[in-house]
Order: C-alpha cells, then structure tokens, then sequence
C-alpha cells in the first residue's frame, strides 16, 4: 500500500468518526442549569481547614464538582453554596458568572471526538467553555453573557434546547 492510499485511508476514517459523533450530536438534549456557577482555586492548606467546618460543605442536593491535583483543589459550586463559604475562603481565585450547560446524552468511554466536535463549533463561533466530564455525560461551563450565542451555534445541531 502506498503513502497516498495510507493517508487516503486515514483522512477516510476520520471522516467516518466525525460522522459518527456529529450524529450522536444530533441526538443530544442539551440542558441549562438554572443557577449561577463560580470555579474556586484554593491551595490544598486552605482546602484543609475549610474541611474542619462541615457548614462550610456544599449542599448534598446541589450540583457541585471538587478536583484535587497536585497544584490546587478546584471546587465548582453554585452561588448558594460560594455565598455560604466565601467567608472563609478570602485567599481564593474566583471566577463567576458560569452556566452550566450539560449534553444529556449518555456516552461510551469509546465515544472519540464528541466533545472535540462541541468546542470546535463553539470556538470557531470564538465561545470560550471549560470542559467538564462526569461519568457518563459532558458538561461545559459558559459565561452567561455568552449563553445565548452559545446555545444559537448549538441549536443547529442537537436534537432539543432545554
């Protein structure tokens, strides 16, 4: 097989695999939580003592993420729950005004590019998004000023806006 029939072969196949996730697409409910969401950086000594007070826990009942790395601790909370903690978090980085924007669509770990696909069409429409991925859905957090514009690009391409 030569050069040129390998790279034909290739760009085929990725043709195919964009093909196959621009249909999933098409299938996906996306969903606009209604609540206001803010990312938190703490280093990991201010993430401990905010462990020492239980008040200071986000809500059992809300949505809420927590990534603890080397680094940092990132927390993504609902306004609620930061209002309740701010306090006692004056070192932290904070940024607001997310939504959250969640694909309802349950996905395989096999599944390649469906994400790739979604910020391709919300980048080339120059929408920043921070990805987030739960065990069997996609989510992104879009700054509300963008969330309309966000949603028009989207619309175009699943199957309902919710």
């Amino acid at each position: 097989m030569s050069n040129l029939d390998l790279t034909e072969s290739a760009l085929q196949t990725s043709t195919d695999r964009r093909s196959d996730v621009a249909e999933l697409l098409q299938r996906t409910r996306v969903e606009v939580a209604p609540e206001t969401y803010f990312l938190i950086g703490l280093q990991h000594q201010e993430w401990a003592r905010l462990l020492e007070n239980p008040e200071l826990s986000p809500r059992g009942s809300a949505p809420y993420m927590l990534l603890r790395d080397a680094h940092e601790v990132t927390l993504l909370l609902d306004e609620t729950d930061w209002r309740a903690m701010r306090h006692a978090a004056r070192d932290a980085r904070v940024e607001g005004g997310f939504r959250l924007v969640t694909f309802n669509l349950e996905l395989d770990w096999n599944v390649v590019g469906y994400l790739a696909l979604v910020t391709q069409l919300l980048a080339e429409a120059r929408i920043s998004v921070g990805a987030l991925s739960a065990f069997s859905r996609d989510h992104l957090l879009i700054k509300q000023d963008d969330l309309g514009k966000a949603l028009r690009v989207l619309g175009e391409h699943v199957e309902e806006l919710c």
